[in-house]
């Protein structure tokens, strides 16, 4: 399987300071678990995204809000999502990046996209920079994929809610999104609740996992919840929010995860959905050597790599919080 890599060097120069977490050697991280895949790899260029492209979701006077900030030579939008001078560019080309793939894509038969977008995108909201996120990368791409009638389902495995994300795609019957994430934690947002929600219920599932739960019952989620829905609901295309700091080695969360669970989620979408018609955009992850290892079993998962069960173990309420959600998807979805 060819893995098509979109990146740009702007992805480096973004300057979030000297101990921010969301820091520029995660791209290496990243790329260095691409390379260790051993798969047929193909880097292109992130393009910057059109700004007619960009405004589908995001408001006009907010995109020139925050280029006109970056200009000034950036600063603190909050206490944690810091820009530079150099972001504006890494903003709109890790957009750019997404909507690059998906052409790509469009002329393959055995490969996926993996766009390493650096600053990430799923806090993103259409008038706020938030959670070290300006633009949302994924989101921005399944609005210009709606406009021409595509069916998309995103799938965000960040260990925190994609409020962003979500905010957008809510009311269109033709987006899904679902989300695992860790319960009561930032950006304290993403109920089980919420798929009753809005003009078309049904299409927003989140799945809030208490902190501790490890492999065993997020794996259970993946199999009983989001592949039982994902192929209900029949996309034309599929993205995933790909972070991975709900690995145990991450120090800003409380999952534990390996980098064989996040092998074995790809291996079963790969399983559902055609390999062509997927993409991966980085989000969150923190740890160096978890993105490493997880990027590269991520891929090896898509190109059919089989991963043994899980290696950490739940405490036993994880298993009550997944069946809360499983209840409330089922009134909509047959599980």
């Amino acid at each position: 399987m060819e893995v098509i890599v979109a990146t740009h060097p702007s992805a480096l120069l973004h300057d979030t300071g000297p101990r921010h977490p969301e820091r520029p050697v995660r791209v290496q991280s990243v790329l260095a678990g691409i390379e260790a895949s051993g798969l047929d790899i193909q880097t292109i260029e992130s393009p910057a995204i059109d700004l007619a492209d960009l405004a589908r979701v995001h408001d006009p006077g907010y995109i020139d809000a925050f280029r006109a900030f970056c200009e000034r030579g950036g600063g603190a939008l909050d206490m944690d999502t810091l820009a530079s001078q150099s972001t504006w560019q890494a903003a709109i080309t890790a957009v750019g990046g997404v909507m690059a793939l998906i052409d790509e894509l469009e002329g393959r038969t055995d490969a996926t996209g993996f766009a390493v977008t650096r600053p990430p995108g799923h806090h993103a909201l259409a008038a706020r920079a938030m959670g070290f996120c300006f633009f949302n990368n994924v989101a921005v791409a399944t609005a210009s994929l709606r406009s021409r009638g595509d069916r998309v389902a995103v799938l965000d495995w960040d260990v925190h809610h994609g409020n962003g994300t979500q905010a957008m795609l809510a009311d269109d019957p033709g987006a899904l999104y679902v989300s695992v994430h860790q319960d009561h934690f930032y950006p304290f947002e993403g109920a089980v609740g919420d798929i009753d929600v809005g003009d078309a219920k049904g299409t927003v599932i989140n799945v809030p996992l208490p902190a501790g739960t490890g492999g065993d019952v997020y794996r259970e989620a993946w199999a009983s919840v989001v592949i039982p829905v994902v192929t209900q609901f029949a996309p034309d295309w599929v993205l995933v929010s790909a972070g991975f700091d709900a690995h145990a080695r991450d120090d800003l969360a409380d999952l534990r995860l390996t980098n064989t669970d996040y092998g074995w989620m790809a291996s079963e979408l790969a399983r559902i959905h055609p390999v062509n018609r997927t993409l991966f955009a980085l989000e969150g992850g923190y740890d160096l050597e978890a993105l490493r290892s997880s990027t590269r079993s991520t891929l090896l998962g898509m190109a059919g790599h089989e991963f043994e069960g899980p290696d950490n173990q739940s405490p036993p309420y994880a298993g009550g919080a997944l069946v809360e959600a499983r209840d409330a998807v089922a009134r909509y979805w047959a599980l």
